[in-house]
């Protein structure tokens, strides 16, 4: 696959400490600069940045998918099945957003 540009993207967290915990400690994303208010991760190569608000939209509009309802909002990384597995094996039920 050729080698694509870095990309950089902001979204909103409620909980600072739990994005850490989600992107930096499981996923295993390098942090970058941080303040208060947001912090930033690198997104294998790429800039995400979770920035701290006091509550997400609470009408989060969504498309029918493979059958399951998904959020119109979100991003994801494509991994080799083997390391899907090993992730999805290590947290059942981890979701960084509820």
């Amino acid at each position: 696959m050729a080698e694509l540009p870095p990309f950089h993207l902001a979204f909103p967290v409620t909980d600072l400490a739990r994005a850490r915990q989600f992107y930096g400690k499981f996923l295993g994303c390098p942090e970058g600069r941080s303040s208060d208010e947001w912090v930033d991760f690198n997104f294998r190569g790429h800039q995400i940045v979770a920035h701290l608000v006091k509550r997400t939209a609470t009408d989060d509009p969504t498309n029918t998918v493979d059958g399951k309802q998904v959020p119109v909002r979100h991003f994801g990384l494509v991994l080799p099945m083997d390391e899907w597995q090993r992730l999805g094996a290590a947290s059942p039920g981890l979701h960084p957003c509820g």
